[in-house]
């Protein structure tokens, strides 16, 4: 079933003009109707941008990586208002999860069943697209906001000209269908696809090759193991699981051109507001590229610090400073 973009949706989200940034990051937590409305983007214009964005080089940019979109209290996960908010703070990479409805529509939702993130019920891939359209969503203390359940197309649309995409496809998901939405959508250069096992890389990138992917990576045999799948290393950003690795593991992904994604969601992250958000920057020093954290804005104002003066990778930001 194919779906009608809201345009209309899509359209009043690009007017949002233009502020100055927070001086108290509370307020990102606590006023999801802040007026606050600077926005820090991301910006390819082709595949062959993007190779190069995410080709390590000494002077990159670290970044943070938005886990299922950076939910904050009063911005739920997987919402596009959420990407929205985040990006008032920081340049950001977008994590979002897809899941297919009864009558086949892709739709952001991490979980199987709609239950803990909107006011519905039942199983996403047992109920229809219309029926997705009737909820709203719930942030993750569980209060209901106006905010509806986006598609992975309105989701792709919206990411043009704004942020990069990782798009972590649910197991009742077939990849074609996917593959089918970026392309008919035009955002090849914007979405990478998730893959935790190395057979499910190799069928994404026999089915989809121009396509950067998002492979776990966490040791030395394993890069033997994905050296045999027969990737280019160019069309890989290596998550390195959700413990720190040797700063040596680190670089030798480095020596491939290759970026690291740490994932500080979980444990780390805790380990953060315990300890203090200079762990952020211990991470980064220690070789972690891309922190994907449940704390993007928090994460991104402690890395600040280590953006180089001078970057080839500048010129796809704006606001990075």
């Amino acid at each position: 079933m194919k779906i009608r973009t809201n345009w209309l949706g899509i359209f009043a989200l690009i007017l949002l003009g233009c502020g100055s940034s927070p001086s108290d990051q509370s307020e990102a937590v606590n006023q999801p109707n802040s007026s606050i409305t600077e926005r820090h983007h991301i910006k390819v214009e082709s595949l062959n941008d993007t190779r190069n964005f995410y080709t390590w080089t000494s002077d990159r940019i670290p970044l943070v990586s938005a886990h299922r979109g950076g939910p904050y209290p009063g911005f739920p996960e997987n919402a596009i208002e959420t990407f929205e908010n985040v990006l008032k703070y920081t340049p950001a990479i977008i994590e979002l999860d897809v899941a297919m409805t009864q009558d086949s529509v892709l739709v952001l939702m991490h979980d199987d069943d709609l239950d803990r993130t909107t006011n519905g019920t039942g199983k996403v891939n047992e109920v229809t697209y219309d029926y997705i359209q009737t909820l709203f969503l719930e942030d993750n203390e569980g209060k209901l906001t106006e905010f509806k359940v986006p598609t992975l197309e309105e989701a792709l649309i919206w990411s043009k000209g704004k942020a990069l995409l990782t798009v972590d496809i649910k197991r009742s998901v077939p990849f074609e269908k996917v593959v089918e939405e970026v392309r008919e959508t035009g955002s090849e250069a914007h979405a990478a696809l998730i893959s935790y096992t190395f057979p499910a890389a190799k069928k994404l990138n026999i089915l989809a090759p121009e396509l950067m992917l998002s492979v776990t990576i966490r040791n030395e045999e394993e890069i033997r193991r994905f050296e045999e799948t027969g990737i280019p290393w160019d069309r890989v950003i290596a998550f390195t699981g959700v413990a720190e690795r040797p700063k040596s593991f680190n670089e030798a992904l480095h020596e491939k051109g290759v970026f690291t994604i740490l994932g500080t969601l979980g444990n780390l992250d805790r380990s953060a507001v315990a300890r203090g958000d200079e762990m952020y920057v211990n991470f980064v020093n220690n070789g972690a590229d891309i922190l994907a954290t449940d704390r993007p804005i928090e994460a991104a104002k402690a890395i600040q610090t280590l953006h180089p003066e001078k970057s080839s990778k500048s010129k796809y930001f704006t606001h990075v400073d």
